[in-house]
């Protein structure tokens, strides 16, 4: 008598897993076409060209990167950015240095180094590139900033 009725339960799952997918409606972003046909190769932005610091358009932004950072190395064990941005390279590069609220930890303390949580500069600061926008846009800049 069990395997009768274990026997009825397998098909009756069979029947409904065979069935009308349950997700009929959901569709492809692709609506039906390939990887391959839609897969075309985009053309790389134009990355800005060094210029003067770009002006920031609202309170607490993060500075924009003025110049390309393609190829630049970031990693546990070295920093490309620190050897133009550090305190101690900023007036011979002709940089900006990097803010002394990077070299604070997360409970406030100060540190001798910059802190590991602001080590990764591209977390917050990015390369500015000479793309249209992506959709319309009415952002209109804080008025109380001035030229910072």
């Amino acid at each position: 008598m069990k395997k009768i009725a274990t026997l009825a339960l397998l098909i009756a799952f069979g029947a409904v897993f065979n069935s009308a997918p349950v997700f009929a409606d959901v569709t492809s972003l692709r609506q039906g076409t390939g990887l391959q046909e839609t897969n075309k190769v985009y053309e790389f932005k134009r990355w800005q060209h060094d210029s003067r610091p770009i002006e920031r358009q609202f309170v607490q932004q993060p500075p924009i990167i003025p110049h390309k950072i393609e190829g630049y190395q970031v990693n546990l064990n070295f920093n490309k950015c620190l050897s133009c941005h550090s305190w101690s390279n900023y007036k011979q590069a002709e940089a900006t240095k990097i803010s002394l609220t990077h070299f604070k930890d997360r409970d406030g303390n100060e540190l001798s180094d910059v802190s590991p949580r602001r080590y990764f500069c591209t977390q917050c600061h990015v390369p500015q590139v000479d793309a249209p926008a992506l959709v319309e846009n009415e952002f209109a800049p804080v008025k109380s900033l001035g030229n910072r």
